[in-house]
């Protein structure tokens, strides 16, 4: 048996079953779906009624895990006196890291005769689910709490995230395009290729027209930072839209034969409130993130 726990944040973005199968503790984000507050329970149900209710009009918010929260799942993990690893998404999209943060202080404190170690993934989604499942096999091949740390500090600048979106005003909503750029890449079909970037941003890489550019647009830019494929796994994760998922897992096989597994996973909700059905992501691990200066 391992002699530390690895848990994570629902934003995972994994199915509930994974979590589960693995001995994986999850703490939920929550959502207010129509005004009724819902918890994050990563089903594909779940995923799959949200973003049929939303695409008919439904209103979805989001809000961040509290300090008190955190603590509390924190300090249910150091009493099994086990160590504890916890994953969350990079702090440059969630302001719930600082509550994670004050509350992982707290718990260091109270617990001096083991270790808490709060890592700033750099991740999110899909991405923070990749880095997730290969510490995971760490543990399970018998690595160490250390060892496991060191390989996912070494290697979560590679964990590699591309989005596209279906429709803009999700991303208006949320401040990251304007009013007149929502309304005239509506009406143009303008489609951004959206990627995190070293320090955890979200950011517009490029912008093209139509969605299936969009996505081969993706497959390009994958045959520039995926260049040892043999072994490696891929995972996508869509907001209702199995079509273009299963177009692109086509397309990522003819080009990459070598991968060893394509999962295509339902997006959770906390993302997908942001960005809104129709959202595609793919996740791998690559060379390097894309810069804009490179």
């Amino acid at each position: 048996m391992p002699d530390f726990i690895i848990a994570a944040a629902s934003t995972a973005d994994l199915p509930a079953e994974y979590f589960t199968e693995h001995d994986v503790p999850v703490i939920r984000y929550t959502y207010t779906l129509d005004g009724k507050q819902l918890d994050d329970d990563c089903r594909e149900e779940t995923r799959a009624e949200i973003y049929k209710r939303v695409r008919h009009g439904a209103v979805m918010t989001t809000s961040m895990i509290n300090t008190y929260t955190y603590y509390d799942f924190f300090k249910r993990l150091m009493d099994t006196g086990k160590d504890v690893i916890f994953l969350d998404m990079t702090r440059r999209i969630s302001s719930s890291f600082i509550n994670a943060e004050k509350a992982a202080k707290q718990i260091q404190e109270e617990y001096p005769n083991q270790r808490f170690f709060l890592m700033d993934t750099l991740c999110v989604s899909g991405g923070l689910g990749m880095l997730l499942h290969y510490m995971v096999k760490l543990r399970d091949e018998g690595k160490g709490f250390d060892e496991t740390i060191e390989w996912a500090e070494a290697n979560k600048l590679k964990i590699i995230h591309w989005f596209t979106v279906e429709d803009l005003n999700y991303l208006k909503r949320g401040g990251r395009v304007s009013n007149a750029a929502a309304m005239v890449g509506s009406i143009l079909s303008i489609k951004p290729i959206l990627y995190v970037s070293d320090d955890g941003k979200l950011v517009v890489a490029s912008k093209v027209r139509g969605r299936k550019a969009s996505l081969l647009d993706i497959l390009d830019r994958m045959k520039k930072d995926f260049t040892e494929p043999d072994g490696k796994e891929v995972f996508i994760n869509h907001a209702d839209c199995l079509n273009d998922a299963e177009f692109m897992r086509k397309k990522v096989l003819e080009s990459f034969p070598t991968v060893s597994k394509i999962t295509i996973t339902s997006l959770g909700a906390v993302i997908g409130a942001h960005c809104g059905p129709g959202l595609f992501t793919i996740f791998y691990l690559g060379n390097k993130r894309f810069a804009l200066h490179s």
